[in-house]
């Protein structure tokens, strides 16, 4: 698909995909601005709307700000960003992460350390403001997180949300598929990464936290990202070929209001909706 961008001398590229939420992005920027300037590399902001509070926020941490039409979706943004960088490394973060000091060190680290290796990714841990609803402690966390140990090794696939990868990795397979929104949307292209014979390295030192506000970390709000968030992972496990039956998705949804009561555990809500989301999707669109 050709060459995606330009490079230069600088260490990396950190992109950020990004959607009319200025405060979260103002936390991310805080943590990982300075970082940037420690290790050349520049920070680029791909806005899939323009407006006006995530312009400023940009600006006032010396982002690059990339605005789009709207609608394209993460994967668009991505490679947008992918095309406008001059890094060789390109470290991808969400907009509603908070990076420790050291975090960009550890991940380029292990960039230069693993010539022979493309793709890297680090932990991500759930920081729910307020400490988010009860749970049980049975449930994973109702946000995307990764840990996959406390040793660098070699992992079938890491997240978006904390992801470096060399540029000549999409030079070889492409950018993202942008008809892809929500799950799967890099796992798709880890996927056809993976069949070309590359790489995928988990990088331990190199976590960060995946943050909640206050008012996104109710029960409510959870649960309703939640149910889009079930929606979109059938789809991925329908493209993938590897959906479960209708009834394997309604028995799932029995266990999880089971859990609620059984537990006393208000994450299970959470899982609730997500099954229910899950299931209306296998509703919506059968599979063939």
């Amino acid at each position: 698909m050709g060459n995606l961008g330009v490079t230069s001398e600088r260490a990396a590229s950190i992109v950020i995909p990004t959607k009319e939420r200025p405060r979260y992005l103002e936390v991310t920027l805080a943590s990982v601005a300075s970082q940037a300037a420690t290790s050349a590399a520049e920070v680029i902001v791909v806005s899939d709307r323009q407006d006006r509070g995530t312009a400023a926020v940009a600006r006032s941490y010396g982002a690059r700000l990339i605005p789009l039409a709207g609608g394209g979706g993460a994967n668009a943004a991505r490679n947008a960003g992918v095309r406008a960088a001059v890094g060789d490394a390109i470290v991808f973060i969400d907009d509603d992460i908070e990076a420790p000091s050291g975090w960009l060190e550890a991940m380029l680290r292990a960039v230069a350390s693993q010539p022979d290796c493309d793709v890297f990714g680090g932990p991500i841990r759930a920081a729910l403001e307020g400490g988010g609803p009860r749970a049980c402690g049975r449930e994973s966390a109702p946000i995307t997180t990764l840990d996959c140990g406390r040793e660098d090794r070699d992992v079938a696939a890491v997240w978006s949300a904390n992801m470096a990868v060399r540029r000549r990795a999409f030079d070889q397979i492409g950018g993202f598929d942008e008809s892809i929104a929500g799950r799967g949307e890099e796992e798709e292209w880890q996927q056809r990464y993976l069949a070309h014979g590359g790489r995928v390295r988990y990088v331990a030192n190199a976590g960060l936290d995946h943050r909640r506000a206050r008012v996104d970390a109710t029960l409510r709000a959870l649960a309703r990202a939640a149910y889009g968030h079930g929606r979109t992972a059938r789809r991925n496990d329908v493209r993938k070929r590897q959906a479960p039956t209708f009834a394997a998705e309604l028995r799932t949804l029995i266990g999880c209001i089971w859990h609620i009561f059984r537990r006393r555990c208000a994450i299970g809500v959470v899982l609730t909706t997500q099954s229910a989301g899950r299931l209306h999707e296998a509703i919506a669109r059968p599979r063939s």
